[in-house]
C-alpha cells in the first residue's frame, strides 16, 4: 500500500507560555509509546509543579502517562468532557500545521518526518506570532526569560 494511503500520528507538547513546541513524535501507530516518547523529549528546565495538559484520550488516562508525569515533576491538567476550549492552543498549531506543510503529497514515512521535523524548527525559531508581540515562539521564550531575569 502506498504511504499516501496509511496514516501517521503526531504527538506535540507545547508551551502556552511562549508558544513553543518543546517535545513532538510522530508514529505511525496511536500508541502509548508515541505519547510517552514525546515526554520524555521535554527540553526544559520544568519548574516546580509545572502543569502538562491534555484531553481525555486513552494515552493521558493511562497509569503508565501518569506516572512518568508525576516522576518528572510535572501536575496533570485534564479537560472535562465537551471542554475543548482548553485545548485551543494545540488545535490552533495542528490547524497552522494542516495549512502550511504540505504532508498529503509526502511518499514515504522518512518523508513525512522530514516535513514535520523542518515545520517544527521553522515554528520555534521564524514562524512570528501575532499574540506574542510579532516574535517566535523560541524568541518570545528569550524576551520573557529577559523580562523575568531583569524585573522588568
Amino acid at each position: 500500500m502506498p504511504f499516501k494511503d496509511r496514516f501517521a500520528y503526531l504527538s506535540v507538547i507545547k508551551d502556552i507560555a511562549s508558544g513553543e513546541a518543546v517535545a513532538w513524535n510522530v508514529s505511525a501507530r496511536p500508541d502509548m509509546a508515541l505519547v510517552m516518547e514525546t515526554v520524555r523529549k521535554i527540553k526544559l528546565n520544568l519548574t516546580t509543579n509545572a502543569l502538562i495538559h491534555s484531553d481525555q484520550g486513552f494515552h493521558y488516562t493511562n497509569p503508565s502517562y501518569i506516572k512518568i508525569i508525576q516522576k518528572i515533576g510535572m501536575i496533570q491538567s485534564m479537560s472535562g468532557k465537551g471542554s475543548c476550549i482548553d485545548n485551543a492552543p494545540i488545535e490552533s498549531f495542528f490547524g497552522h500545521l494542516k495549512d502550511e506543510v504540505d504532508y498529503k503529497k509526502c511518499q514515504s514515512f522518512a518523508e513525512l518526518y522530514s516535513k514535520i521535523s523542518d515545520y517544527m524548527i521553522y515554528y520555534n525559531y521564524h514562524r512570528k506570532q501575532w499574540s506574542k508581540n510579532r516574535m517566535a515562539p523560541v524568541e518570545y521564550r528569550n524576551h520573557l526569560l529577559t523580562q523575568i531575569q531583569g524585573g522588568g
